[in-house]
């Protein structure tokens, strides 16, 4: 029973020594480039009311969040997604503001997956939201975001895939499809199953042509094959979406990014309150997106404030993973510098220490234990990665 508590529950860890170092790097590199963009960091409770992740809402299943309760029986959950706990804050401390509130946010989100699934249930994200702009120029501005916090850290071998909520509405609607329909088909579309979209459609009895328009929409496109995509598409609200993405390809290449987008009318997200634009970055690596996002114009009527926003949220753990495998994971923090001296040397050894600590370097003081050698020292520091070891006193 004693062996057991060493473990760490299914889906979680200890992150400890170069990990966690790597990980602190990419979390002050994406907060510069949050800063940069005029963006508050604002800090938000590990749990909340259920209701604030509640189906209604649209963010995870309840079967999916981590549910308690607290002494006066209210029903608790852990975070499971920041979106919803930033959007219930802005309509409580900025409910009167009507110019653009910018914030982001960094913490833990906790997730109840199966163990088949291979993902952690504990994950650390980091988060910008862009709250009371409705424009073309905001989701312009929160894909440009992303595209410059994923090259300051290191990574140039990346894609921003875009797509539409409104695109997929629009053909349901013309299709006049009933909401168990769409509810399948979204699940079905969600794994990219297109073969599995068809079968539900055929079954509904849906004309042809939306068939030959759902397979198309599954197809990542460049800006000028999105255009031609517009050529087959009849009805005002996915047209209107096409027009929206046009529109922000123009806007990023204003930017000079342009070239890190595609498009993906296929797109669409487990998330429910997603209103317009998604979007996922993927690079090499690792099997699935490092970073999500889009915009959410209704989210914020729920907790109070007329607003729509737009936000992205960078996924740590996946970007450290793909980091890794491309070689190109960043240390910012100088490595430890060891001083270990003995009681002959201790008087010169603390003063060289705290001339090395006013320089602003990193230094452990070690008392030297006799039952160990300067050698089995050494060996210590070159397994912890320190960079300087020196010694101080008569040791053998």
């Amino acid at each position: 029973m004693e062996r057991l508590l060493i473990h760490t529950p299914e889906g979680v860890k200890d992150i400890y020594g170069a990990e966690l170092s790597g990980k602190k790097a990419l979390s002050t590199h994406i907060h510069k480039a949050m800063d940069s963009f005029g963006y508050r960091e604002i800090r938000t409770p590990s749990f909340e009311f259920f209701d604030v992740f509640s189906r209604e809402v649209g963010t995870t299943p309840s079967k999916d969040l981590f549910k308690f309760f607290d002494k006066e029986g209210n029903t608790l959950a852990l975070r499971p997604d920041f979106t919803p706990s930033i959007a219930r804050c802005a309509a409580k401390y900025f409910l009167e503001d009507h110019v653009p509130v910018r914030l982001c946010y960094e913490g833990n989100a906790f997730v109840n997956n199966s163990d088949l699934q291979g993902k952690l249930k504990e994950n650390t994200q980091m988060g910008a939201e862009l709250i009371g702009d409705i424009s073309a120029d905001a989701d312009a501005e929160m894909l440009c975001l992303v595209i410059e916090a994923l090259k300051s850290t290191g990574l140039d071998r990346f894609t921003v895939s875009v797509g539409q909520i409104d695109f997929f509405k629009g053909i349901c609607e013309e299709a006049a499809l009933d909401d168990d329909v769409i509810a399948a088909l979204r699940e079905e579309i969600s794994v990219k199953n297109y073969f599995g979209a068809e079968e539900i459609l055929r079954g509904a009895g849906v004309a042809e042509n939306y068939l030959k328009l759902l397979r198309h929409a599954g197809d990542v496109c460049t800006i000028d094959e999105l255009k031609e995509a517009k050529k087959m598409i009849s009805n005002v609200r996915s047209m209107k979406a096409v027009d929206r993405l046009i529109r922000i390809h123009e806007l990023v290449n204003i930017y000079g990014l342009a070239d890190y987008l595609s498009y993906d009318l296929g797109m669409l997200s487990k998330f429910h309150y997603y209103t317009g634009m998604i979007f996922k970055a993927f690079t090499y690596g690792v099997g699935d997106a490092i970073v999500k996002g889009g915009r959410y114009d209704e989210l914020l009527t729920r907790f109070g404030k007329k607003a729509g926003a737009v936000g992205c949220v960078f996924l740590l753990d996946d970007m450290q993973v793909a980091l890794s495998a491309q070689g190109i994971l960043k240390e910012d923090e100088e490595s430890v510098s060891w001083i270990v001296y003995d009681d002959n040397g201790r008087q010169e050894a603390l003063e060289e220490i705290k001339k090395l600590r006013a320089k602003e370097l990193k230094v452990s003081g070690i008392y030297f234990d006799h039952n160990l050698s300067k050698e089995d020292y050494k060996e210590y520091a070159a397994k912890n990665g320190v960079s300087y070891i020196r010694f101080y006193g008569a040791m053998e």
